[in-house]
């Protein structure tokens, strides 16, 4: 009985909330007096700076202090502070008290602007679906766009961007994505008619993941092809004042996302070698926090390099947080080096499961010819004459007729530089010639120099000038002439001083 009393005396954890509790509290009437400033001043960047300072929060989100926010930043009673508390769970008693006690001595200030009305509702969305309550998550998240579609405020579109993401994230954690595409299409179509860039980018790529999550690639490319582009913000070129702040931030990172879209389709429509461009200038274009993605745009770029014929380098593998993810496509490319079939299928066979959540098993399969031809110039290099009994032993095929085959296809090609004797079963290498006298070193050069000339374009499309450097120069005669009207009036300065003294 003793012991049952002193657990009770005991509630020394509660002591810690009112610690944690207050603050996280003053943080957020902080950001939301952020936002208010920011919709009365018409400025982006105070409500993208909000955003980020949740972020910071967000592993200290609790419903006592969500529901104190809510009572602060909404009317009680309204539809919904209603609907919102209805969505957070009851805590505890001692933590309710302490949350009305610090409410109660700061008299809350209401507010009617719709953009704290939203930041409200990606609070709680953000909060429901860190605490994995996925099906309250898609309630919430379908009555803020609900609610959002009867706002018509640029000032919301940095947060309505941001709710737009959650809403697909929280349908796509319940295996239910496929739901929502005629309304993801529907908010593109009203974001378009209102001039929201940013939401016709972000709903673009949603919807550009939804196709591609059911393997939808030829509706994703027409979806693609029909809908704005948006290059023309990727190296910050806006020309409205209000969103010039808010292009600098977000639209890069939009920017990503649909480069790695477009890489995934160019690669399943066989267009290897704009996917491979569109694959590596997403990943360089990736903020270093985003490794996931990095990692990502790295597995497939490497899968369309293959598929090019190329080998990556080492260092490709390993960068830094990527060694591990990237272990298994390093031994399909070291496979694939030497050509070995056998040990290309071991290796596919070994990480299956590894390739299937990467969505990349399929290219795999493709990569089977290229191993067959690797290991076939490797053998044409090595033999002036060998037989088909002995190509279709070292590549491990099935038959000599297969060999046959696929020695004529790759000669065809202009893979290997050889001739094929059927009389005899035999395959003739030619003498290998001096590659400079070839087109091959001129097609290298050319490509490195387009690169450099691209990313110097890039360079100086993305330099920002002084507001008056559409405006003439100063002219060398009217330089010297201010420059010895400046000199004149120092000297008559300094004189008058002279006489002064």
């Amino acid at each position: 009985m003793t012991q049952d009393v002193e657990m009770k005396e005991q509630p020394a954890p509660s002591n810690s909330v009112p610690s944690s509790s207050p603050s996280t509290l003053h943080h957020l009437k902080e950001i939301a007096s952020l936002i208010e400033t920011g919709a009365y001043d018409r400025e982006a960047r105070r409500i993208l700076r909000a955003i980020r300072l949740t972020m910071a929060l967000r592993r200290k989100l609790k419903a006592s202090v969500l529901s104190s926010f809510l009572s602060f930043a909404l009317t009680p009673g309204s539809e919904a502070f209603t609907r919102l508390s209805s969505y957070l769970p009851k805590e505890d008693e001692n933590e309710m008290e302490v949350d009305t006690a610090t409410s109660t001595a700061q008299p809350p200030a209401k507010h009617s602007l719709p953009e704290l009305e939203i930041y409200c509702y990606l609070l709680v969305l953000i909060f429901l679906i860190d605490q994995k309550k996925y099906d309250e998550a898609k309630a919430c998240s379908s009555a803020s766009i609900a609610r959002l579609k009867n706002l018509n405020r640029r000032t919301l579109d940095v947060l309505a961007a941001r709710l737009y993401l959650y809403y697909s994230l929280c349908y796509e954690l319940t295996g239910t994505l496929s739901e929502i595409r005629s309304n993801l299409l529907a908010l593109h179509r009203i974001a378009t008619l209102r001039h929201d860039e940013l939401g016709q980018e972000t709903l673009l790529n949603l919807l550009l993941r939804n196709y591609l999550h059911y393997n939808l690639y030829d509706q994703a490319e027409k979806l693609r092809s029909k809908a704005p582009r948006f290059e023309a913000h990727s190296n910050q070129q806006v020309s409205h004042g209000f969103l010039l702040s808010l292009s600098l931030n977000c639209y890069p990172l939009q920017f990503c996302r649909y480069l790695f879209y477009l890489g995934k389709i160019r690669t399943i429509q066989l267009e290897y070698t704009d996917a491979k461009e569109c694959l590596l200038q997403a990943a360089r274009k990736a903020p270093v926090a985003a490794l996931g993605f990095r990692v990502q745009c790295n597995k497939w770029a490497i899968i369309v390099r293959l598929l090019l014929g190329e080998i990556p380098e080492r260092t490709v593998f390993m960068q830094k947080g990527m060694e591990k993810a990237l272990r298994p496509y390093f031994e399909l490319t070291n496979a694939v080096r030497i050509g070995d079939l056998e040990l290309f299928r071991s290796v596919a066979e070994k990480f299956s499961t590894t390739f299937s959540s990467d969505r990349t098993h399929n290219l795999i399969v493709r990569l089977r010819h290229n191993v067959i031809r690797t290991g076939l110039r490797n053998i044409s290099i090595s033999y002036s004459r060998i037989a088909l009994a002995d190509v279709a032993k070292k590549l491990r095929l099935d038959s000599v007729a297969d060999a046959e085959s696929i020695v004529a296809k790759a000669i065809r090609d202009g893979a290997i530089d050889a001739t094929l004797d059927h009389s005899n079963g035999c395959m003739l290498s030619k003498e290998t010639g001096d590659i400079y006298s070839t087109t091959e070193p001129q097609t290298a050069f050319n490509s490195r120099i387009a690169f450099c000339l691209n990313m110097h374009n890039e360079a100086v499309r993305a330099l920002r000038f002084p507001p008056n450097s559409h405006k003439e120069k100063e002219s060398a005669e009217k330089r010297r002439e201010r420059q010895q009207q400046e000199q004149e009036l120092a000297k008559h300065i300094a004189e008058e001083d002279d006489d002064e003294f």
